[in-house]
Order: structure tokens, then C-alpha cells, then sequence
């Protein structure tokens, strides 16, 4: 495509707050698909090392970092100088809330792709572990938005996961109506009790997020390096924090370790021990059957949350609910990274690095949504973009990137078309409106049914503790002893 559709037009400045892998991404997507004045686009970062790039885009750069005691100080004047402004934040170690409060009272609009926190959140001995959960994090903004109905538009957590995702499974429950015959109508938008009833009456059990990162460098990963293909600050604050999970209501069994969530919506569990050293059966169309990492993220909550099926009484029992939870395959480089991480008790490597467009030399994200215990046993859905085409489709990012700053330009859109919406997570979006906007980034975007479950081949050498009654139940999921 050499002709891109201008999808809106941004009549106040532009701030985007960090510039590392997805900001650097999602910079060519504003340029291509927003109307706006270049002279009012600031970026904001405490590292100036991709300085070049936005130098040749003529890119207005400040070089701070956005902290707790100066955020308004900073961010305000930048916000005001007419014009209803976008406050694009893709950065670390800044509080979303604030920002997105700050936002509120100026009339900005505003996006980001995970309910962050001030810094010292993540490693903070003192909280108990639930106390740093994302569910946790997330019943801040979930307040938050019960306190200000309305408003001006805030879009939590929409990335590639959270965000993208929750989309990829609305299609998939369109998909699997289809494919057994029923005539279910397609619910609106903001059908959220509808939509929690088509889920229920496809008998789907619960919903992996199913993913398969196999980009390659050509330079094997050196020692005392932690190598990945998209923000090693972001995986690391998420993989320490404990494995967590949307709980479904057909579950029989939690881990000794395995706790029920007390905060927000209740919806999830958590175990106690760090995600990215937990995990789980799965499947994608590439590998087939895997493992994959446990590690918490917004949408294991806001997606089981928002498929909750109440029983219509005051108190608005749980008579349904999924099971939802990330099970995430890196890239090779990256799962060497976490187990030579662990090996030094978790003590990070003296470097990192982010394996960029130019040193990958082949490899695919394979990113979807695996629906299962229904009729069709399981169903996966979701984007197999290459890094090949990628480079075809953007400059400055790999295939992970690119899902992650594509979902960043969908939301931006929405946003624009709703401008009045307050707060607002993936699930509450229109999900058609916002993959029209972000399918042609995405390469391959296909459907795939398995007959695989997490008993194929079990047991074999040696005893299991299995449920054989339920494939599906979290019990066969689990890899035990990981």
C-alpha cells in the first residue's frame, strides 16, 4: 500500500510520553494516517538515543523524564496551547492514572497500553502480592471510571495485548457461532451483557492468549544479556509480578500457592510466584501444542471481568465467567534471558537489548486467541505477522512492535470518533471499527480449530496428577513443579 487513508485530523498538540521500541513505531503511523500540525508533536524521554530519528522527522524532543513531582508542571503547558491536544503515553515508570486525571481536567484525550504505575510499584517488598497484581492496577483506572462517568475519552491498556486482543476475541466468537450453526446476532458494541451471554451460550470454557514469538537474530545472544523484541523494563515489571489469571466459574481446582482475588471485580486469581518463571499448556497454528509463560496482563482480568454473566439480582452474582490468561512463548533469545535470569535469583543482567528490523533475519509474532471447551473443542484466532512484511509495512520495528503501535493508531482513531467516551478498555470499544483500522498491519489474520487439549499424550513415563474428567480445567493447564 503506497496510499494510506487519513483516518482523522488532531487539531491540538501531540505528546507522546516515551520513545523507546513502540514509540518509535507508532511515530511513522501518526504521520501517516493524522492530519495535524508537525510543529505541535512533542516527545518526551529521560534517553536520547533514538534522538536521530526524530531529528530527520523534525520532531520536537524532550529530553526529561516524566516523574511524580513534576508530571503536571511538565505535561500541562504542553497540553494547553490550544486546540483539544492527545497525550500518546508509551513509557515506563509513569503513573497512567495521574497522567490520565491530568488529562481529564484539560480536556485531552488519551491513550496508553498498560495501567503503569509510579516507579517502585513493581518491586515494592513491602506490598503483599496481590497488592501488585494488575488486578490491582487496574481497579485504580475501573474506579477511577465509576467516579467520572463520561468525559473526555481515556483508552486504557490498548496495545497489542492488552487491546488488539480483546478485539480478536469478539470476531472469534462471530467466527465460532458461524462455524456451529448457530444464528446468534452480533451484539452492539457496548452489549456488554450480550456479549457476556454469547460466550456463555457457546459453551466456551476460557480463552488463552496464545502467542508465539519466533523472530530470530542473526548474532546468537550473548551472556549476561537480556535479549527481547520489545521492551525489556515492560516484560521484566510484569514477569515479577505474580502469575495472575482470570478465574472461570467452571474451575474445580486452585494451586496450594493459588489465591482468589479480593480487590475490584474479584474476577482473577493470583499464584504466589513471578509469572515469568510459571508455566502453561498451549497452542498456536505454527508450533502446535507449547509452553508458555503465565505472566499477568490487563486483559487476563478485563477480558474474563467483561464476560461475566450475572444473575440479574441486586448483588449481581457470577453464574458464568471464563478462565483467561496470557500464555506467552518469546522469542528463543528471550526465554534463555529469563532462565539465565533466574539462575542469578533474579537479579537482571548487566545489559539489555531489543533485537531490532535490521539484525532479525527471519520469524514471525504469532499472536491470537485460543477459545476452548466449546462444541469445536478450540478455536484460535489471531495475526501471524512476519518480520519480512513488517518491513514492508513500517519503518523503525520488528513484527512485536508493530501489533503493539498498530492497536496504539485503532485506538487513537476511536478515540477521535468518540471523544467523549471517559475511560475506556479494549473490551468496551467497538471491535470492527478498530481492526478495520489496524488489520492491514497485522499480515495473515486467520482462524485455526485444534482437536489438541492440555491432555494430548498424557500421561506418558511417569504419573500426573490429572483431572481426566475436564481437558479444560486449570489443573491439566498448569505445568507443575515450573
Amino acid at each position: 500500500m503506497t496510499t494510506w487513508p487519513v483516518h482523522g485530523t488532531i487539531d491540538g498538540p501531540i505528546v507522546m510520553i516515551g520513545f523507546g521500541s513502540i514509540g518509535r513505531g507508532t511515530l511513522p503511523l501518526l504521520e501517516r494516517h493524522f492530519a495535524f500540525d508537525r510543529s505541535r508533536l512533542v516527545v518526551i524521554d529521560p534517553d536520547d538515543s533514538s534522538r536521530d530519528i526524530l531529528d530527520r522527522h523534525g520532531v520536537r524532543f524532550i529530553h526529561q523524564a516524566v516523574t511524580r513531582d513534576r508530571y503536571r508542571h511538565l505535561l500541562e503547558p504542553l497540553l494547553t496551547t490550544g486546540g483539544q491536544a492527545f497525550c500518546v503515553n508509551l513509557s515506563v515508570d509513569t503513573s497512567s492514572l495521574d497522567i490520565m486525571r491530568l488529562c481529564r481536567e484539560v480536556g485531552a484525550l488519551y491513550i496508553d497500553t498498560v495501567v503503569e504505575p509510579w516507579p517502585g510499584f513493581y518491586f515494592d517488598r513491602s506490598a503483599g502480592p496481590e497488592a501488585r497484581t494488575n488486578n490491582a492496577l487496574r481497579a485504580t483506572v475501573r474506579e477511577e471510571k465509576a467516579r467520572h462517568p463520561g468525559g473526555t475519552t481515556a483508552v486504557s491498556c490498548c496495545g497489542a495485548n492488552p487491546g488488539m486482543v480483546s478485539w480478536f476475541v469478539k470476531q472469534a466468537l462471530v467466527d465460532l457461532a458461524r462455524d456451529l450453526g448457530r444464528r446468534l446476532p452480533t451484539p452492539a458494541a457496548d452489549d456488554q451483557p450480550g456479549w457476556a451471554r454469547m460466550m456463555r451460550d457457546l459453551g466456551v470454557k476460557g480463552i488463552h492468549i496464545a502467542e508465539r514469538d519466533t523472530q530470530r537474530s542473526r548474532n546468537p545472544k550473548p551472556m549476561n544479556v537480556f535479549v527481547n523484541t520489545w521492551s525489556v523494563e515492560g516484560f521484566l515489571s510484569e514477569g515479577m509480578q505474580p502469575a495472575e489469571l482470570g478465574w472461570g466459574t467452571h474451575e474445580k481446582w486452585l494451586p496450594e500457592n493459588g489465591r482468589l482475588e479480593t480487590i475490584g471485580s474479584k474476577a482473577g486469581a493470583y499464584l504466589l510466584q513471578p509469572g515469568a518463571n510459571t508455566r502453561v499448556r498451549s497452542w498456536c497454528p505454527t508450533p502446535g501444542p507449547q509452553y508458555g509463560f503465565l505472566v499477568t496482563h490487563n486483559e487476563s482480568i478485563s477480558i474474563a471481568d467483561y464476560f461475566t454473566v450475572r444473575d440479574g439480582t441486586s448483588g449481581g452474582g457470577c453464574v458464568y465467567r471464563p478462565t483467561c490468561h496470557y500464555a506467552y512463548h518469546p522469542a528463543d533469545d528471550a526465554v534463555l534471558s529469563l532462565h539465565e535470569l533466574f539462575g542469578r535469583a533474579g537479579a537482571r543482567q548487566e545489559r539489555i537489548h531489543i533485537l531490532d528490523e535490521h539484525e532479525i533475519v527471519d520469524g514471525i509474532d504469532e499472536l491470537g486467541v485460543l477459545l476452548y471447551g466449546h462444541e469445536k473443542n478450540a478455536y484460535w484466532y489471531g495475526s501471524q505477522l512476519s518480520i519480512d512484511e513488517t518491513r514492508d509495512l513500517a519503518p523503525y520495528q520488528n513484527a512485536t512492535g508493530l501489533q503493539v503501535s498498530s492497536a496504539v493508531l485503532a485506538g487513537m482513531v476511536w478515540a477521535l470518533e468518540n471523544p467523549t467516551a471517559g475511560i475506556v478498555e479494549a473490551d468496551e470499544m467497538d471491535f470492527q471499527r478498530c481492526l478495520e483500522v489496524q488489520r492491514p498491519y497485522l499480515g495473515p489474520v486467520t482462524g485455526h480449530y485444534t482437536d489438541w487439549t492440555p491432555l494430548t499424550g498424557r500421561p506418558g513415563l511417569f504419573n500426573e496428577n490429572i483431572d481426566a474428567s475436564d481437558p479444560w480445567q486449570f489443573k491439566n493447564v498448569l505445568v507443575h513443579g515450573a
